[in-house]
């Protein structure tokens, strides 16, 4: 069985936060996305100074592995206020097949671009980018740009291995037959095999794409968001954080309406979003709620 390449290291980089932390720098790491939500309350980007206007851009969101549609509530009304077009995943909980995760995820992608009549961003939070790139890849022309918040794209095992229990947790309840959560074989099976052939296809490059990652994360190791197809973006936050950091909302005000200038010009350029994919089954249609 293939897995994906592992993240790649030199001499002297620093290894992830949590290995030979003491218990006290643990219970802090816990509490720092309160800090950082209670930060961007008070900050200028979240009164949307210096914000240019989105102009109406459709960006959708995809939260993190165990998380759902309200983790990233701040940043659909924050995305909203500034003049954007969010839209929700439909993810109460993070724990499905990866496949059948991105087939729906690509349904409401199709749809939410039909709608709207130009591509969308896609901002994803930690397993969100993971299914961000994969849309990306087989959805590039109804794909604006992804912005990935501490995504282990390039090796998405490459986690800390309190998470790996979770993980395997989950795989065993899926595999017992609870619904809605993935299998073993999505660890280790054909699954598995499909997501490390996905993963390591070129990604296209007229997808601007930006990964931002932290050596402060306690959930993934930092390495595995460093991709070499991205524009990798540091920034010092905790990983749960990244969804309230203003870092990282300042960084979406400059490259989202950067993409919207461009997917615009795109747009009426080309006409309508295509639809072309290889892979994975056609999803067949649903309906689409904001």
């Amino acid at each position: 069985m293939r897995t994906a390449a592992p993240a790649q290291r030199t001499p002297g980089e620093g290894t992830p936060p949590w290995i030979g932390a003491s218990p006290v720098a643990a219970l802090l790491a816990l509490q720092r996305p309160w800090l950082e939500a209670s930060e961007l309350l008070g900050s200028s980007v979240w009164r949307g100074h210096g914000v240019p206007d989105g102009g109406g851009m459709p960006v959708l969101l995809v939260p993190g592995f165990l998380a759902g549609d309200p983790s990233l509530s701040m940043m659909k009304r924050w995305l909203r206020a500034r003049g954007y077009r969010p839209c929700t995943s439909q993810i109460r909980f993070n724990v499905d097949c990866t496949r059948q995760a991105v087939e729906r995820l690509e349904r409401r992608l199709v749809e939410f671009t039909d709608r709207t009549g130009r591509p969308a961003a896609i901002v994803g939070q930690s397993r969100g980018g993971l299914f961000a790139k994969i849309m990306a890849m087989r959805q590039p022309d109804r794909v604006a740009g992804i912005v990935t918040l501490g995504s282990p794209n390039v090796d998405h095992m490459a986690i800390n291995p309190m998470v790996a229990r979770q993980v395997r947790f989950v795989a065993a309840l899926g595999t017992a037959g609870v619904p809605g959560m993935f299998r073993d074989d999505c660890l280790r099976g054909q699954c598995a095999e499909e997501l490390a052939e996905w993963l390591d296809r070129p990604f296209p490059t007229q997808v601007p794409y930006v990964s931002v990652y932290s050596r402060s994360d306690w959930v993934v190791d930092w390495h595995a968001c460093v991709d070499p197809a991205a524009d990798n973006v540091e920034i010092d936050s905790s990983h749960v954080g990244m969804g309230v950091h203003p870092q990282v909302y300042r960084l979406l005000g400059d490259r989202l309406a950067d993409l919207a200038d461009l997917a615009g010009r795109d747009c009426v350029a080309t006409g309508e979003p295509g639809s072309g994919r290889a892979g994975w089954p056609e999803p067949p249609p649903s309906g689409l709620r904001s």
